[in-house]
């Protein structure tokens, strides 16, 4: 099956790996040839890391690399592609143009795959005159580590699709969950509701970033804490998340805290941007609190 990825930004090409690592030709797809490159980087790097773990080999390295295309232009990235998966920015509008050009440009017999982590996929389906054919893929980052695959189907996403993806999804190693289309499916929904109620109890005062996070990892087992996890993710993009949980459901439990807009709003987003609840901009592997916190 011939794989086109668009977006070469962390999640697509964290996706393109894993699809080249098991064997399927990728071209990975980025208006910005110089994001293309530093996607490639990456994904030596990442492969590196994995062959250092004893995760990969060589070979499956340079194979899989032998297996990677890029492509600036959309019309030759996806002429020949069987699957599709838009990794693009969290931005409906923009999903929304890619999956009208996809639907003019791709096969007639290629299925379009979109890794949004909210948006619905019948709002996107609906841009297209084959929503059957339609189905989020949305992966978990960091791709190459994470195991699971939130499998999305449309209202009108077609029963043979959804097998096809479930099964290509344990080809790549992925254990496939397959969710119903409502906003933030079932990973955001009950997630970001978490990590915003999180922020909240740091907004009222209740107990400062490390004591949250120390008491969800050592109390709840949780590998990292909601604060963490929300810099790692992009406060910018938890942000837009529950904007679309609030707007969804209409229902105000699902509003951002006014911290978390404020954060957003002055360019603080965590990791992305060097400094969140945590600071990012050392080097250091210590998880140093942010001065506004202190």
């Amino acid at each position: 099956m011939n794989v086109a990825v668009i977006g070469a930004g962390t999640m697509g090409n964290g996706i393109a790996h894993v699809f080249a690592q098991n064997g399927f030709p990728v071209n990975l797809i980025d208006v910005n040839a110089a994001q293309l490159e530093k996607a490639l980087q990456t994904i030596q790097k990442n492969f590196d890391r994995q062959i250092a773990k004893g995760a990969a080999t060589e070979e499956q390295k340079n194979n899989a690399l032998g297996n990677l295309t890029t492509y600036t232009d959309l019309v030759q990235g996806v002429k020949d592609a069987e699957l599709i998966v838009e990794a693009a920015t969290e931005n409906i509008d923009l999903k929304l143009d890619i999956f009208k050009q996809l639907d003019t440009l791709a096969p007639a017999n290629a299925l379009l795959a979109t890794n949004t982590s909210s948006i619905s996929i019948t709002r996107i389906a609906a841009a297209t005159k084959r929503p059957s054919q339609v189905i989020g893929m949305h992966f978990m980052n960091p791709v190459p580590v994470m195991k699971l695959v939130e499998i999305i189907n449309g209202y009108a996403t077609s029963p043979s699709v959804t097998d096809t993806i479930v099964a290509l999804s344990k080809q790549l190693g992925k254990v496939p969950c397959v969710v119903n289309d409502y906003p933030g499916f079932i990973a955001n929904r009950i997630l970001m509701p978490m990590i915003n109620e999180a922020i909240y109890s740091l907004y009222e005062g209740i107990a400062g970033v490390n004591e949250i996070d120390t008491i969800m990892k050592l109390g709840m087992a949780h590998p990292m804490g909601p604060l963490q996890l929300a810099d790692f993710i992009g406060l910018d993009t938890c942000h837009a998340i529950l904007n679309v949980l609030y707007e969804g459901f209409g229902n105000p439990k699902y509003a951002p805290c006014p911290l978390l807009t404020n954060m957003v709003t002055a360019g603080y987003l965590g990791v992305k941007s060097g400094e969140g609840f945590y600071k990012y901009s050392n080097g250091s592997k210590d998880l140093i609190v942010s001065d506004r916190f202190l």
